[in-house]
C-alpha cells in the first residue's frame, strides 16, 4: 500500500494525499498581484494534497526579486482570490508562502529605499533586477523599535490571505531571507533583545509565527526551515542546536506543519526535526517516489514536498502514482516570461 497517496490530516483540513507542491519563485506577478496566468498554473497543480505558493512580500520592503507578487495591498488580495478560486474549483488547497526578503533584495526594487535586515551586512554577489545584474544594496539594520511593525505585517497577510480565500500561511523561515537572516550568527551580529543566544535570534521567526496564528488560528499556519542551508550566504556552526530549539518553540504552537527543507548538510535533519516536532511534519529535498515512500514509512515525515519536479509536470501526483516518466523542465523559462514554460506543459492525459 502507497503511503504517498493516502489521505492526511494537516491542520485545519483533511488531505487526499501526501504530495505537497513546494514553493517555487516564478516571477509572473508584474506589478506584485497575482493574474489570471498565475492562477492557472496554480490550477493545474491541483492535484497535490497540498500546494505551497512561490515566496510572496508582507510589506512593500519585502519585495527584493522582480515580478514576485505581494499579499499588502487591496489589489493583491483580489490576485490571490482568482488563485485560490482556481484551486479549490479543481479539489485543492493552497496556502501562500509569505517571504520577506529582507536583505535579499536591490533598492531600485523597493522603491530606492535600502533593504531592511537584522545588521547592516550586505549580501556578496550580484542579482537580476528586471534590467540587468546589479550588486545585492548595502542593507540597513532594523531598530529594536521597528521590528515589532515588520513582524505585524505577518499577521496582516495573513489576515488578507483569509479575505482571499487561501487555505492557510507558510511563514519563510529558510533560505536566507529575513526570519533565516535573523536566526544565523553571521547575519544576525545584534547584542540586543534580538541577537546574540539563538533564543533571541529565533525570537523574529517565532513572533512572525504568533502574529500569523493569531490572525487566523494555528490549524492554517505552517512554518518552513532549512536547516544546515548555506543559500544566500548563511551560515551556522550550530545548526542542528538552532533546529532543536525552533522546532522545540514551535510544537508548543499546535501548527498545521512543519515544513523541512533537507539539503544533506551532514547531518541528519529530518532525525532532528522528527525528535523535536511531533506535529504534522514535511520533509522536502531532491525526493523521488522510491525515497518519499521509504521515508514516510519509517516514520521520518507525513508528507513529501516535491518542488522543480512540478515544473514541467502539472499533474506530478498522478506521474508519480503511475511510476510515469517525468518531463523535464525548461531552466530558460524558470523565472519570468509568460505562459511559456509555465503553464504549457502537457498533462498524461493530453
Amino acid at each position: 500500500m502507497s503511503q504517498l497517496f493516502s489521505p492526511v490530516r494537516l491542520g485545519a483540513y483533511d488531505l487526499p494525499n501526501r504530495v505537497v507542491m513546494a514553493p517555487m519563485t516564478r516571477s509572473r506577478s508584474p506589478g506584485g498581484a497575482p493574474n489570471a496566468l498565475n492562477a492557472e498554473y496554480y490550477a493545474q497543480r491541483a492535484g497535490a494534497g497540498l500546494i505551497v505558493t512561490e515566496g510572496t512580500s508582507p510589506a512593500p520592503e519585502g519585495m527584493g526579486y522582480p515580478w514576485i507578487p505581494g499579499l499588502y495591498a487591496p489589489e493583491h488580495v483580489a490576485g490571490w482570490r482568482l488563485v485560490a478560486d482556481a484551486v479549490h474549483a479543481r479539489g485543492g488547497r493552497v496556502f501562500v508562502q509569505l517571504m520577506h526578503t529582507g536583505r535579499v533584495a536591490h533598492e531600485s526594487l523597493i522603491g530606492g529605499r535600502p533593504p531592511v535586515a537584522p545588521s547592516d551586512l550586505p549580501l556578496p554577489g550580484e542579482m537580476f533586477t528586471g534590467t540587468g545584474m546589479a550588486p545585492y544594496s548595502q542593507p540597513r539594520a532594523l531598530t529594536a523599535e521597528e521590528i515589532p511593525g515588520v513582524i505585524a505585517t505577518y499577521g496582516r497577510a495573513a489576515t488578507l490571505a483569509a479575505e482571499a480565500g487561501l487555505d492557510g500561511v507558510e511563514v519563510h523561515g529558510a533560505n536566507g531571507y529575513l526570519p533565516s537572516q535573523f536566526l544565523a550568527p553571521n547575519v544576525n551580529t545584534r547584542s540586543d533583545a534580538w541577537g546574540g543566544s539563538i533564543e533571541k535570534r529565533a525570537r523574529f521567526l517565532l513572533e512572525a509565527t504568533d502574529a500569523a496564528v493569531a490572525a487566523i488560528g494555528p490549524g492554517r499556519v505552517g512554518v518552513r526551515l532549512s536547516p544546515g542551508g548555506t543559500f544566500n550566504d548563511i551560515q551556522d556552526p550550530d545548526a542542528a542546536g538552532t533546529l532543536a530549539h525552533v522546532a522545540t518553540e514551535l510544537a508548543k504552537r499546535n501548527l498545521a506543519y512543519l515544513h523541512v527543507m533537507d539539503t544533506n548538510p551532514g547531518w541528519d535533519v529530518a532525525g532532528v526535526a522528527r525528535r523535536h516536532y511531533p506535529g504534522t511534519l514535511i520533509l522536502a529535498g531532491g525526493y523521488d517516489r522510491a525515497r518519499a515512500e521509504a521515508d514516510l514509512a519509517a516514520g521520518r515525515a507525513d508528507l513529501i514536498g516535491f518542488g522543480t519536479p512540478f515544473i514541467a509536470n502539472p499533474d506530478l501526483p498522478e506521474r508519480l502514482r503511475r511510476d510515469a516518466p517525468l518531463a523535464t523542465p525548461d531552466k530558460t523559462t524558470f523565472y519570468g516570461g509568460d505562459a511559456r514554460g509555465y503553464t504549457d506543459y502537457p498533462t498524461l492525459a493530453a
